[in-house]
């Protein structure tokens, strides 16, 4: 599957926070042809695995990319069969105003975020944002049929297929982090030419965006890696904000703070002048707000880092991304993966 097609289908998947079944299991079928072994696990992660050169456990590396996305969740059905909904994430309330949406049911409910007219709505109204909690979906459905199909806790996703822009970008929902899902796809895809001597953990993490990032703890507790990158998202720079943002087309960023360690920070940067993919140098002083938070002290802890991809318009319906950027964050890593070896990791910290 391309790598355009592959992200389309995976942008129209659901995959709210806590409800990330049908992205992981696409994953078991998609990659099956990437990777030696594949589950499941307990806490719901996609584990793929790709074995290496060296005796089994003597390098593990772990590529975590997570799965689950901003959403929203039905808290009530009311009269009428009008739903309240409350955030999964961070969602932000200005881009909800009469956006289509899907109710994931029984079955697919397509719905509405209904909001008041412009004609009845006070002025100071019009100068607020609602709260996400106030806002309602309208299904069209008669209240009784509403009851039969949803219940409180089912997902509420925005309609918002793939849209192909021009000079290779696409638009969509969700992006954050299906780019990211795609490019650890890109990985294993050229692991299959490369020789590693590495075993590498494909891990497609579930509950990031609520913030506890289970998932990823979950699964470098199990596997506890050697070394973990999280492959994620970063701004991208668009009209009016420049500071802290990162041009498309430019290659993904390589962390560098606390939250990654320097070595291995310092090899991804020779790796991608060796390979001439280009890049930018992302700062950050406190959490790198990924998976790589929680995968950095798992266990007895790993030499963690984190490659991310430019991004526009993050947490709304219309974010933007490069495909040609999410080739370049996997062709690094799948490079990076490919060199390892153990003197180098033991270089960097004990290796056990």
């Amino acid at each position: 599957m391309e790598l355009a097609d592959e992200l389309a289908r995976l942008v129209e998947l659901p995959s709210v926070t806590g409800r990330e079944d049908d992205v992981t299991h696409f994953l078991l079928e998609a990659w099956a042809d990437r990777v030696d072994s594949a589950r499941v696990d307990r806490a719901g992660n996609y584990v793929g695995l790709r074995r290496g050169s060296l005796p089994e456990g003597s390098l593990r590396v772990l590529v975590a990319a997570h799965v689950d996305s901003i959403g929203m969740m039905v808290a009530a059905i009311e009269p009428g069969g009008f739903l309240r909904a409350v955030p999964v994430g961070g969602v932000d309330g200005r881009y909800l105003l009469g956006l289509e949406v899907v109710v994931h049911g029984r079955r697919p409910v397509p719905g509405v975020v209904g909001a008041r007219p412009p004609h009845i709505t006070r002025p100071e109204e019009r100068r607020s944002i609602p709260p996400v909690a106030e806002l309602f979906v309208d299904t069209g459905l008669p209240e009784g049929e509403v009851r039969e199909l949803v219940a409180p806790g089912d997902p509420v996703t925005w309609r918002r297929p793939l849209l192909r822009l021009r000079n290779g970008r696409v638009a969509g929902r969700s992006l954050d982090n299906r780019a990211g899902v795609a490019a650890l796809g890109v990985v294993l895809r050229e692991l299959r030419h490369l020789d590693q001597a590495a075993d590498v953990y494909a891990v497609g993490t579930v509950g990031e965006e609520f913030g506890g990032m289970p998932g990823a703890r979950a699964a470098a507790q199990a596997i506890r890696p050697h070394v973990a990158i999280a492959l994620d998202v970063t701004f991208g720079s668009h009209h009016g904000v420049t500071d802290d943002h990162f041009p498309l087309d430019g290659g993904p960023t390589i962390m560098v703070g606390p939250n990654c360690h320097p070595g291995l920070a310092r090899f991804l940067r020779e790796v991608a002048s060796a390979e001439g993919i280009p890049y930018a140098m992302e700062v950050s002083g406190g959490s790198s707000g990924t998976d790589a938070w929680v995968m950095q002290v798992a266990a007895e802890g790993s030499v963690t880092g984190v490659v991310s991809i430019p991004l526009r318009y993050m947490h709304t319906p219309v974010e933007v991304v490069s495909l040609s950027d999410i080739r370049l964050a996997g062709r690094l890593v799948a490079a990076a993966v490919a060199r390892l070896d153990e003197g180098m990791v033991r270089e960097w910290t004990s290796l056990s």
